[in-house]
C-alpha cells in the first residue's frame, strides 16, 4: 500500500552542469535523499507493525487488522446481507405458497366431506329403495294371496249359484 507523506517533493529537469552549486537539481538531493530514508524507516515501521498485527489503512489510520482482510470482511458483510435478504424473499414466497397449499388442502378436505356425505346419501337412497321393494314385494304378495282366496271364494260361490239355480229350475219345472 503505498504511502503518502506530508512533504510535497518538486523535482525539476535535472540540470545539464555536474557540479553548480546553486543548482536548483543539486538543492533536492538532499531533500531527495531524506524522503528515500523516511520512506524506508516507515516501511520498515510498517513491516515491525504488520509482523504485530497492526496495520495502516488507506487513509494511514492504524488497524488491528489488515486492509485486505478489512476488504474481505466489508464485501462478505455485503454478501451475507444479500444473502440474509434474498432468504428473506425465499421465506415469504414459501410462507405464501404453504398458506396457499393449506387453502387448497382445506378445499380438497370440505370436497372430499362433500363427496363421503353424498356417498352416504346414494347408500341410504339406495338401501330405503331396496327396502321400499321388499315392502312393495311383500304387499303384492299379500295381495296376490288375498286375489286366490277371493277367487276360490268366487268358484265357491258361482258353484253356490249354478246350484242354487239348479234348484230353483228344478223346483219350477215340479210345479
Amino acid at each position: 500500500m503505498p504511502m503518502t507523506s506530508n512533504w510535497t517533493l518538486f523535482f525539476p529537469d535535472p540540470c545539464s552542469c555536474d557540479t553548480t552549486p546553486g543548482c536548483h537539481y543539486h538543492s533536492f538531493s538532499a531533500d531527495l535523499l531524506f524522503s528515500r530514508e523516511a520512506r524506508r524507516e516507515t516501511g520498515m515501521a510498517k513491516d515491525i507493525l504488520g509482523e504485530a498485527g497492526l496495520h495502516f489503512d488507506e487513509l494511514n489510520k492504524l488497524r488491528v487488522l489488515d486492509p485486505e482482510v478489512t476488504q474481505q470482511t466489508i464485501e462478505l458483510k455485503e454478501e451475507c446481507k444479500e444473502f440474509v435478504d434474498k432468504i428473506g424473499q425465499f421465506q415469504k414466497i414459501v410462507g405464501g405458497l404453504i398458506e396457499l397449499v393449506d387453502q387448497l388442502a382445506k378445499e380438497a378436505e370440505n370436497e372430499k366431506m362433500k363427496a363421503i356425505g353424498a356417498r352416504n346419501l346414494l347408500k341410504s337412497i339406495a338401501k330405503q329403495r331396496e327396502a321400499q321393494q321388499q315392502q312393495l314385494q311383500a304387499l303384492i304378495a299379500e295381495k296376490k294371496m288375498q286375489l286366490e282366496r277371493y277367487r276360490v271364494e268366487y268358484e265357491a260361490l258361482c258353484k253356490v249359484e249354478a246350484e242354487q239355480n239348479e234348484f230353483i229350475d228344478q223346483f219350477i219345472f215340479q210345479k
